[in-house]
C-alpha cells in the first residue's frame, strides 16, 4: 500500500474531463502476492452521465450493470464488453453523479513477468498495455474489482504524479461511440503525445 496514493478529493471533483487529462502520468498500483504490478496511465477518456450520449449512465440511466457509477468518486467501474474484454473505469464526481473515466492504455514498468504471462499469445511488450481490453487482461482485472475502493484498497490504488504540462497532452475524439451522435465528437479523449503506449494515434 502507497502514502502517495491519490485521496478522495482528487476524483469527487464535478469536471470528469479534467480528472481524464491529469490522471495522465499517475501510476496504477496492483499488489498481487509480495509483488507490485504498476504502469503510468498514458491514454484515457472522459464519459459524463447526465449529458452523454456515449456514457452507459447517460441521463442517469440505472442499470444492474451502472450502479456503480452512482457510487462517491474513486471507485472502479470493470465491466465486461462485448462479452469479450474487461474495462476499467474510475468512477468520479460525488455519490448520485454518474461520472467516470475510462483508462484506455498504461506504460507497464513493474510486473513484466505477471504480464508477460498474461499476455502469453502477444509478443510486442508496447502492445501488452495498449488499449482497454489489454489492460484489464494485462493486470488481470476482471468483474471482481468492480466497486472497489482506490482510496481505501490495499489491492489496486493509483499514486500521484506532476500533472503534464498542456503541450504534452493530445485531446482528440474518444474511440468506438459513433452511435452517441454529436457526442461522439467531443475531444474527451487524451493521451500522452509520441508515447509508444497508446492504441491509437
Amino acid at each position: 500500500m502507497s502514502n502517495n496514493r491519490l485521496q478522495r478529493s482528487f476524483f469527487t471533483r464535478s469536471d470528469v474531463t479534467l480528472i481524464a487529462r491529469e490522471l495522465l502520468g499517475k501510476e496504477l498500483c496492483l499488489s498481487v502476492g509480495d509483488d507490485i504490478i504498476s504502469g503510468i496511465i498514458v491514454e484515457t477518456e472522459a464519459y459524463k452521465g447526465s449529458t452523454d450520449k456515449a456514457c452507459h449512465a447517460y441521463q442517469y440511466r440505472r442499470t444492474t450493470r451502472t450502479e456503480t457509477m452512482f457510487l462517491d468518486g474513486g471507485h472502479l467501474y470493470v465491466y465486461l464488453c462485448y462479452g469479450i474484454h474487461h474495462l476499467l473505469n474510475v468512477v468520479t464526481n460525488v455519490n448520485g453523479e454518474p461520472d467516470a473515466v475510462l483508462i484506455r492504455a498504461l506504460e507497464w514498468i513493474h510486473g513484466e513477468e505477471f504480464i508477460r504471462k498474461n499476455k502469453s499469445t502477444q509478443k510486442n511488450p508496447l502492445k501488452w498495455t495498449s488499449g482497454p481490453g489489454n489492460v484489464c487482461q494485462a493486470f488481470g482485472i476482471d468483474k471482481t474489482f468492480d466497486q472497489v475502493d482506490l482510496c481505501e484498497s490495499d489491492t489496486i490504488w493509483i499514486n500521484d504524479a506532476p500533472i503534464y504540462d498542456t503541450e504534452q497532452v493530445i485531446s482528440t475524439t474518444r474511440i468506438g461511440v459513433d452511435y452517441a451522435g454529436e457526442d461522439a465528437l467531443l475531444p474527451w479523449r487524451f493521451y500522452i503525445k509520441d508515447n509508444p503506449y497508446i492504441s491509437k494515434k
